[in-house]
């Protein structure tokens, strides 16, 4: 299952260099190194749209992508929205400071947004900012799933065991879902949720 089409739009470093709203949004939010723009790629199945690093601290900016949505999820176009991670990226403090008020600006006044991913590394589990901004979307009911990628290098027995910690961890409604960008785990599922987010029937933002 994959996008029938993705673009990149645009970067902002700024609130008020956000596109004007004219589609859903679905953001994503992870730790540095978590497979976040992995996650993108594969969901809209092109490998190079999100730029992926072995570096930390690649995505600095809030860049949006226009999304169509896989045959049978729908045709109202989405936006895709990757966040700056969080945690242990290798840029200057300072620098990494002042994401944080960017990320909460969006988070807290994107009228079209839909749907938080929050994206945990199945093999680290829930650390304390995960759990700490998992605290701050529940607070101000901001809808959210929790994605735990790189499950493929987790032995399958214990793959259900490390997404049952996750839940406990974050308090989440639902367990997780399990993803591999390797072998495509989780895409169809996650998809479903998206599209079931975007198009709810009130259309209310995610607030």
């Amino acid at each position: 299952m994959r996008a029938r089409s993705a673009t990149f739009v645009t970067s902002a470093a700024r609130p008020d260099g956000f596109p004007a709203p004219d589609a859903p949004e679905i953001a994503f939010v992870g730790r540095s190194n978590v497979g976040k723009s992995s996650l993108i790629n594969a969901l809209v199945g092109q490998p190079g749209l999100a730029r992926t690093s072995s570096t930390p601290g690649r995505t600095q900016l809030l860049n949006w992508f226009r999304v169509a949505p896989p045959p049978g999820l729908g045709t109202v176009p989405l936006a895709f929205v990757d966040l700056p991670g969080y945690g242990y990226a290798k840029v200057p403090v300072k620098m990494r400071a002042g994401w944080q008020p960017l990320i909460e600006a969006y988070l807290t006044d994107r009228a079209p947004l839909r749907l938080v991913v929050l994206i945990v590394d199945a093999r680290r589990g829930a650390e304390a900012e995960e759990i700490d901004l998992a605290a701050w979307l529940s607070q101000r009911d901001v809808s959210m799933v929790v994605v735990a990628t790189k499950v493929d290098k987790l032995a399958k027995n214990r793959r259900e065991p490390a997404l049952r910690a996750i839940q406990r961890a974050i308090a989440a409604p639902r367990l997780p879902i399990g993803f591999s960008a390797l072998d495509g785990d989780g895409i169809p599922e996650l998809w479903r949720v998206i599209a079931a987010a975007a198009h709810a029937a009130d259309g209310a933002s995610a607030r």
